[in-house]
């Protein structure tokens, strides 16, 4: 581990720790309460800290690692305040998805092409059209398995990472959400009319799209 990688792995535990008490706050719940600190503490924290720590050697120039910073700060926020709430806040997805289209038109956006002609191009159709179709596939499951903060997490997701990056991220956040739902069955913690969040699964699937996937 570089000096870099373990810096920003405190970075990720430390911003971990803040994003969960944030998202115990903001947006207010109806009834005032504040929530305490419980295991949706921990797992963002640490989530926090193995994302920041593997960023810490995803890309070889500091420019494109800090603009990544940036960009896991939102992510790890946007999964506490889901996993608090189960809301990802508008607040939040909108400049995100906003900042993925500037960064990718500038030709920025290593994830997408240096400066290539129609590079943006794949990255806008994998943000259309995988929300489209993983919002389509969930509604055999009722009202609200994929909500509208879910479709625009995905969107963001989509023009930052790309049409490839995008699809396996997806695709690992299923497999992840199916392992942690069969465990929660088996151990009763959870029924089977409960209701799941996805979006903490789908940022763990953009976390790997960035990280992982060549």
């Amino acid at each position: 581990m570089t000096l870099l990688m373990a810096g920003l792995a405190v970075l990720g535990l430390v911003w971990g720790l803040v994003a969960d008490r944030i998202a115990a706050r903001w947006p207010a719940h109806e009834d005032g309460s504040i929530r305490s600190v419980d295991w949706r503490t921990v797992v963002v924290a640490l989530v926090g800290a193995l994302a920041m720590g593997l960023l810490g050697h995803r890309f070889p120039d500091a420019g494109s690692t800090l603009i990544y910073v940036l960009v896991f700060l939102a992510l790890i926020l946007l999964l506490a305040t889901d996993l608090d709430q189960r809301l990802l806040p508008d607040e939040l997805t909108l400049p995100f998805a906003g900042f993925a289209i500037v960064y990718g038109l500038l030709g920025l956006n290593p994830l997408i092409g240096h400066a290539l002609p129609g590079a943006m191009l794949p990255a806008l159709i994998g943000a259309i059209v995988i929300p489209a179709i993983f919002f389509v596939l969930s509604l055999p499951f009722g009202p609200g398995a994929l909500g509208l903060g879910d479709v625009k997490l995905l969107f963001g997701v989509g023009l930052l990472a790309g049409l490839e990056r995008t699809a396996f991220g997806v695709i690992v956040g299923v497999l992840i959400s199916g392992v942690v739902i069969i465990a929660l069955l088996v151990t009763r913690r959870i029924g089977l009319k409960s209701f799941i969040p996805y979006g903490p699964f789908l940022i763990l699937g953009a976390f790997w799209a960035v990280l992982l996937q060549s």
